[in-house]
């Protein structure tokens, strides 16, 4: 979006206001890349929850589910006793890894000026 562009492309259901709608929750974007990443696409709720320090059952299952509803990812249950639950990025979820895949690369090569940001009221980093 320019300076000067049309007033269609700033609506409120705008492509770039989609996008950061996706990510408003800071789990998704991490769940998109560990599936990715570390588990090849596909991998167990327990898996995934032990893959990512910090984040509470609650919200891992809360963030899933989003995932879920919107076509990010999908849920496999395998019979099994109990029931295995594996969780798959689907084919839009792995569309949108390359974005995120990069978003963090930037991160790991900047981390020198992600430092120099000031300190927000909820990071836990200080």
């Amino acid at each position: 979006m320019q300076p000067g562009s049309a007033d269609e492309e700033w609506r409120e259901d705008c492509a770039p206001r989609r996008v950061l709608a996706l990510f408003a929750t800071k789990w998704t974007s991490m769940v998109l890349h560990t599936l990715h990443v570390r588990h090849g696409g596909a991998a167990r709720t327990g898996v995934l929850h032990r893959s990512l320090p910090g984040i509470s059952k609650k919200m891992l299952t809360q963030t899933l589910r989003e995932m879920e509803e919107v076509g990010l990812i999908t849920r496999h249950v395998q019979s099994a006793v109990p029931p295995a639950v594996e969780y798959r990025l689907s084919e839009l979820g792995t569309r949108f890894v390359e974005p995120v895949a990069m978003l963090y690369a930037w991160g790991r090569d900047n981390a020198d000026a992600l430092d120099q940001l000031g300190s927000r009221a909820t990071a836990r980093r200080t």
